[in-house]
């Protein structure tokens, strides 16, 4: 197998194929509905890790104006592409920006800040969590909350599946053929709460051969969060909010 590239990467099939795979995920299932009620009605919302803008779009339709920040331009570059076809009300609330979520600046402040689906988790629980924290408390208003969606640890620390050669997903494609996903490998150090996982994405014709792979390194950290975000000023709200099973959404408020 080639060499794995990093997820998200401009050329990759986790790029491209974001949405669709995201929308299969039933273990996201009422994260808007969780980060909305969050929010005072129509209350600014940033969001770190805004992606191809999946809950930046769901939160302006119910009538917030959000801004999502992200790192990759490819996916950036898909949320604007699909904010055209967006109603013009919705598309006004919205602002999207190529950003750093551990260094961002702004220069204003925002009722809620969201880090949705495992967003934190991409990068070292260290100094990278320490500044990611102090970005949501610069952005917040005093008494506004920030949401981390967080894996949960013995999620992390489970095995992957018992035969790689076995896609875990097979999802016909509208042009026809399907998407197969692989887990070719999934280690663990628990020391660090590293999760390291090479995830190849194929695309398979209508006879089952294989045209084009991506293999892809995926890598989350965990660990406690209070820690990092008492640093930026900032106390766990309410007990963690359980979101498919899978990660918690951890609340936090300022002042």
């Amino acid at each position: 197998m080639a060499q794995a590239r990093p997820y998200y990467g401009d050329k990759g099939f986790s790029t491209a194929f974001y949405d669709r795979v995201t929308g299969l995920d039933a273990r996201l299932a009422g994260d808007v509905e969780i980060y909305a009620d969050l929010a005072p009605a129509g209350g600014a919302v940033l969001e770190l890790g805004a992606g191809t803008g999946r809950v930046t779009f769901a939160l302006a339709a119910l009538g917030h104006r959000v801004t999502g920040i992200d790192l990759a331009p490819a996916m950036l570059a898909q949320a604007q592409a699909k904010r055209i076809g967006l109603a013009a009300d919705v598309a006004a609330r919205i602002e999207l920006r190529l950003g750093d979520m551990t260094s961002v600046d702004l220069k204003r402040t925002f009722a809620l800040v969201v880090c949705p689906y495992f967003t934190l988790a991409h990068v070292p629980a260290g100094a990278a969590w320490r500044n990611t924290f102090a970005t949501a408390a610069r952005h917040l208003d005093t008494g506004g909350l920030a949401a981390f969606h967080l894996p949960r640890m013995e999620i992390m620390r489970a095995p992957g599946p018992a035969d790689p050669s076995q896609p875990v997903m097979a999802e016909p494609l509208p042009e026809g053929g399907k998407l197969l996903l692989f887990v070719r490998s999934r280690t663990f150090r628990e020391a660090i709460g590293r999760l390291d996982q090479v995830i190849e994405y194929a695309v398979a014709d209508a006879t089952g051969t294989i045209r084009d792979r991506s293999a892809e390194r995926l890598t989350y950290y965990m660990a406690d969060p209070e820690p990092a975000a008492a640093t930026a000023g900032l106390t766990l709200d309410r007990p963690p909010i359980d979101l498919g099973g899978v990660g918690d959404v951890w609340v936090f408020r300022k002042g």
